[in-house]
């Protein structure tokens, strides 16, 4: 023992402290870290079951002092994994991911603790317990069960099999996806390839060239490299005059991870393969009861919902089509009546430049990413009281473009902290935008003298980086994604949960958590909020209203192909993980024509595979059987938006009270109430679908 404790005082990854050692912490120090991690927890899991009482100091603290141990250190491994992958990280998580999977399987398992909780259910001073607690409980024995507690013999052996099958194959999945889209480049010589591109575009293209080893490479002179990155490669499919290159780039990005080496079919099979096997171990019919086990909605409930929204948009996409050909048609395009995938985008953006004069490229300069954080932060300072400053220097980071940010009341009280790294980075970084916990709030945790531990949260995005000397000049989208991410960011740092257990996201059901998130984005509209950032980052000059007005009567534009867009990959989702069976009839990609049929106008191409890249549901478990969700929350969160509405958005005091009532209650109750308590208790009522179909300009259809 004497020797882990000295590798304990080297190894980074095992400093205690509040914030981690992410500028010290490397591929080297991942298999040691872990493995003396495990050994210590195994020791304190052993003496807990050894000495179980049945009251909540002894049960509870202890188990949440192990759970987070684990759970904060694995996240810095995997953290660093997700924007700043090696090959070296990658062969290290390899080596040391199955221990880590067996002894969350062991924990899961392990009927001492099951006992104790269920006996603390069903005693008398259950009814005593606060509904945090009560909710503890039954979510810990619910996990044991979906942990495979009741298996015995051959079952439990070949459930913990499967279980780490499931985790090789999510990362798998996942570097698949990084690699391939990596692999793709395309380099463009020829000034007339590239007629229609923006500025920025050209100048992120000679960035990526210059990086590439084209020394000299310009924006206007080129060579410019485009990549399937979406920084790069959006602005090929809404820009770019050149219908060969809009279509070869299509034609990769469909098709990633999807050949050789890196195709993602088989991974898919067999986690779809492993998934069905270990519902059926746990007693159910299909994966999508067991993600269901955990969630507000049930299969039948999801499944009525999206057949609501779809019929409510089918019409509205007929004639969003038509309406594209009639366009590009009058515009004499030679394509009019051949309309394929790799034109919609295009036309697309033609058609809302004509309809509404607003062209999404001349708007980046009035969305400066430092205006647009000064904006959202004063947002939350007038919604929820809180204000947010710089804090770069009080915590080390892992790439130079990462800010650090602190938290404070009104008062100057310190209530939680949180990383922002917001640029794409092809090379090293996934893509997406995510919010992750670093530490999250808790009693038991507290630092000594403290009366509690502070939340610290990670906010990823993949915008557009700066080029040359410019700031990060954002499209309006990315500007919603950093809206949508510091939703999930407020969740997780205002919560006022003590039990570290149900704070914050912790405890939420999955269906509820995007809430809070698609809630920020409706702010993106508000005049007042958008005024307030929206400012041309050269001249100072304000967003004129003419074209705020624009902006805001473009949200609907298209509304019910986009609605069809996310309902096609939620539908497609629980087909996958209900119905379907590998080795059957249909292939996935049968399964993906045939939603296809009821939520696309224009079929998916032959060699669509999509699927090949779908990290949401493959990648891992969490939107398994569960992309649904998205579309569930939004009902939430444009009905808790129409509470600022209904209190009038120029009442300043009214849509501060009502700030606090959100705060108060589906910011800061966390998972300590079942999410539909936690929504009456703000709104006053069950949730509705009309403010939803309002905002996407879809009621009239629905009546």
């Amino acid at each position: 023992m004497a020797a882990l404790a000295i590798d304990k005082e080297l190894n980074p990854l095992l400093k205690g402290g509040s914030l981690p050692l992410y500028d010290k912490v490397d591929a080297t120090h991942v298999v040691p870290g872990i493995r003396q991690l495990l050994e210590e927890l195994e020791a304190e899991l052993v003496k807990l079951e050894q000495n179980l009482k049945r009251d909540w100091e002894s049960l509870v603290h202890p188990l949440e002092r192990i759970t987070d141990r684990l759970t904060v250190t694995w996240g810095i491994v995997e953290h660093l994994k997700a924007v700043k992958d090696s090959s070296e990280l990658r062969a290290a998580v390899e080596e040391v991911q199955p221990e880590k999977v067996a002894f969350l399987l062991r924990l899961g398992q392990s009927k001492p603790l099951y006992k104790a909780f269920k006996e603390i259910q069903d005693g008398p001073g259950f009814k005593n317990l606060t509904d945090a607690q009560k909710r503890i409980v039954e979510a810990r024995l619910k996990d044991a069960t979906l942990n495979g507690v009741a298996l015995e013999g051959e079952e439990k052996k070949r459930f913990n099999e499967i279980e780490q099958e499931l985790e090789l194959l999510g990362t798998k999945f996942s570097e698949h996806v990084l690699d391939s889209t990596k692999k793709y480049q395309k380099l463009v010589v020829d000034k007339a390839d590239i007629e229609g591109l923006p500025p920025t575009a050209l100048g992120l293209a000679a960035q990526t060239a210059c990086s590439k080893g084209h020394e000299g490479a310009n924006a206007e002179n080129g060579p410019w490299m485009f990549t399937l990155d979406l920084p790069s490669y959006m602005p090929v499919m809404k820009f770019a005059k050149n219908r060969a290159l809009r279509e070869e780039m299509y034609r990769e990005f469909i098709t990633v991870a999807s050949e050789g080496d890196l195709d993602n079919t088989p991974v898919i099979n067999k986690i779809l393969e492993l998934r069905l096997e270990k519902a059926k171990l746990l007693g159910y019919k299909n994966f999508a009861e067991v993600s269901m086990a955990m969630k507000m909605a049930t299969t039948e409930t999801a499944n009525e919902l999206l057949e609501k929204l779809r019929l409510s948009s089918w019409d509205g996409a007929l004639k969003d089509f038509e309406e594209l050909k009639s366009f590009s048609k009058s515009k004499n395009a030679p394509e009019a009546d051949d309309l394929s995938h790799w034109d919609l985008t295009y036309w697309s953006e033609r058609l809302r430049e004509d309809r509404y004069d607003v062209n999404e490229e001349e708007l980046r300069p009035y969305f400066s990413l430092p205006k647009v954080m000064d904006g959202l932060f004063n947002l939350a300072k007038y919604l929820f009281g809180v204000q947010i400053e710089p804090a770069d220097g009080m915590a080390p980071v892992w790439n130079k473009d990462v800010s650090f940010f602190q938290v404070k009341d009104l008062a100057g009280e310190p209530l939680a902290f949180f990383y922002f790294d917001p640029y794409s980075r092809p090379s090293e970084k996934r893509g997406g935008a995510w919010m992750d916990i670093v530490v999250g709030r808790s009693r038991v945790l507290a630092p000594r003298g403290s009366s509690v531990r502070l939340p610290v949260a990670h906010m990823v995005c993949n915008q557009t980086p700066p080029v040359g000397n410019e700031p990060s000049l954002m499209t309006f989208r990315e500007v919603e994604t950093v809206f949508h991410e510091f939703g999930h960011a407020l969740q997780h740092m205002l919560t006022k949960q003590d039990e570290g257990l149900v704070a914050g996201i912790h405890g939420v059901e999955w269906d509820a958590v995007e809430l809070p998130s698609q809630f920020m984005e409706n702010w993106c509209y508000d005049r007042k909020t958008l005024m307030s950032f929206a400012v041309h980052y050269k001249t100072g000059e304000p967003l004129s209203e003419d074209v705020y007005e624009k902006l805001k009567a473009a949200r609907t534009f298209r509304a019910a192909s986009l609605m069809m867009r996310q309902l096609h990959f939620a539908m497609t989702d629980l087909e996958l993980h209900g119905r379907f069976k590998v080795g059957g009839s249909e292939t996935v990609y049968d399964v993906n024509r045939r939603v296809a049929e009821k939520t696309q106008v224009l079929p998916p191409l032959p060699e669509d595979r999509f699927l090949c890249s779908f990290l949401h549901i493959f990648s891992s478990a969490s939107y398994a059987a569960g992309y649904y969700s998205y579309k569930w929350a939004e009902v939430l969160s444009a009905d808790a938006f129409g509470a600022f509405e209904e209190a009038g958005l120029d009442n300043e005091n009214a849509i501060k009270e009502t700030g606090r009532r959100f705060r108060d209650t589906v910011l800061g109750l966390g998972g300590g109430k079942p999410p539909l308590e936690v929504f009456k208790s703000f709104r006053g009522r069950e949730p509705s679908t009309e403010a939803l179909l309002r905002h996407s300009g879809l009621l009239a259809v629905a009546s």
